[in-house]
């Protein structure tokens, strides 16, 4: 993997999730570009939520160390997490945004106009003043994206973000996702969807029962996966 120091990065060394008798992440040691586009891909129960959440600090390890380091040495590394099933509170699109960045301490004078851009960025001007709870599971998923991506993060971090979605609203979150990479925020997202994890990865990281299998630059390891288990993922097969 390129060195990549003057973009960032994500480290974590020895991480380890436990809850209960179940060690839900198990060892992961990462280096991952910042604001690069990553996919998290691998059978249900292999850690991909935990390791998004314990990323974004939502999560605390057991045991090991993440660290995420920005363009510069001191630099402060800020993360949007979007979960699988969007939480709309009772207000309009815009109102879910504003909330947000109010939480964050944006200044009241500023939310306005940083909620109407973070909903145009995802394509959702037209429904700004729409009650978020009446729009779609595809608008309502967009509505959380631009909730997250208004605090300007460095990196979106988004779970399964389109599981329940139709192809239509698939493909519109997958180009809105693009684009705003495109601009220089970086993407890591969990999905069950190989098609889309094609479309969207530069970086694939395979997960089986808690453990990292697999990092490997995304055309490459569709080519060529180089674990059994990730051959086996890709193929169909039962992984146990």
């Amino acid at each position: 993997m390129a060195d990549g120091a003057s973009v960032g990065r994500i480290r974590c060394a020895g991480v380890r999730v436990r809850r209960g008798d179940v060690q839900v992440l198990d060892g992961i040691d990462l280096d991952l570009p910042l604001r690069a586009r990553t996919v998290l891909i691998g059978p249900n129960g292999a850690g991909k939520t935990t390791l998004l959440q314990t990323l974004h600090g939502l999560v605390r390890p057991t045991s090991g160390r993440v660290v995420a380091t920005g363009a510069s040495a001191g630099d402060a590394v800020r993360f949007g997490l979007v979960f699988q099933k969007p939480v709309m509170l009772r207000r309009t699109a815009a109102g879910n945004v504003a909330h947000a960045l109010g939480l964050a301490g944006v200044p009241a004078s500023e939310r306005g106009a940083r909620a109407a851009a973070a909903l145009d960025d995802v394509g959702l001007g037209y429904a700004a003043h729409r009650p978020a709870r009446r729009l779609s599971g595809g608008e309502q998923q967009r509505v959380a994206i631009a909730r997250a991506h208004a605090l300007a993060p460095d990196c979106l971090l988004l779970d399964e973000p389109t599981s329940s979605l139709d192809p239509g609203a698939c493909r519109a979150i997958e180009q809105h996702l693009l684009v705003l990479a495109g601009r220089g925020c970086g993407v890591l997202m969990s999905t069950h969807d190989l098609g889309q994890a094609r479309r969207l990865a530069e970086w694939v990281v395979f997960m089986h029962c808690g453990r990292v299998l697999e990092v490997s630059d995304a055309s490459e390891f569709f080519r060529a996966p180089r674990s059994e288990y990730a051959r086996r993922f890709l193929s169909g097969q039962w992984l146990d």
